[in-house]
């Protein structure tokens, strides 16, 4: 399995930015599909982004779409999500989550298909 830390989180007012990051150890991160998730207490998991293995394929969520951007860097086994213009519905716990299969030819945005969690990290938006 791959081992995951998320960092990064905390409270910030409407319209401000977070880089949320999401530092990789155990197997090679670099061939697994990354997503980022988030979660409210009381709520459905909500995939936010994603990102194929070699950093050239994005997806997102549309009501991030603009916002909201996942990066990747294979190197430094790490994956970033910068997030700018945030607002109150945004606050959630954010998990970084790698896919269950290597060199997987499509992003998926269901949770059953990420082996790998990390415990999250808290993005509090107040208005």
């Amino acid at each position: 399995q791959v081992q995951l830390v998320e960092s990064g989180g905390g409270l910030v007012q409407a319209g401000g930015s977070l880089r949320l990051s999401c530092a990789a150890s155990g197997r090679a991160m670099h061939t697994y599909n990354m997503g980022w998730f988030r979660q409210d207490p009381g709520k459905e998991s909500e995939c936010v982004a994603t990102i194929n293995w070699r950093g050239s394929i994005k997806g997102y969520a549309e009501y991030v779409k603009g916002r909201f951007t996942i990066s990747r860097d294979n190197a430094k086994n790490t994956v970033y999500l910068q997030m700018n213009s945030l607002k109150p519905e945004d606050t959630a716990t954010y998990y970084c989550a790698a896919d269950s299969i290597a060199y997987r030819l499509v992003l998926s945005t269901k949770s059953s298909d990420y082996g790998s969690w990390g415990r999250g990290t808290q993005v509090t938006v107040s208005s």
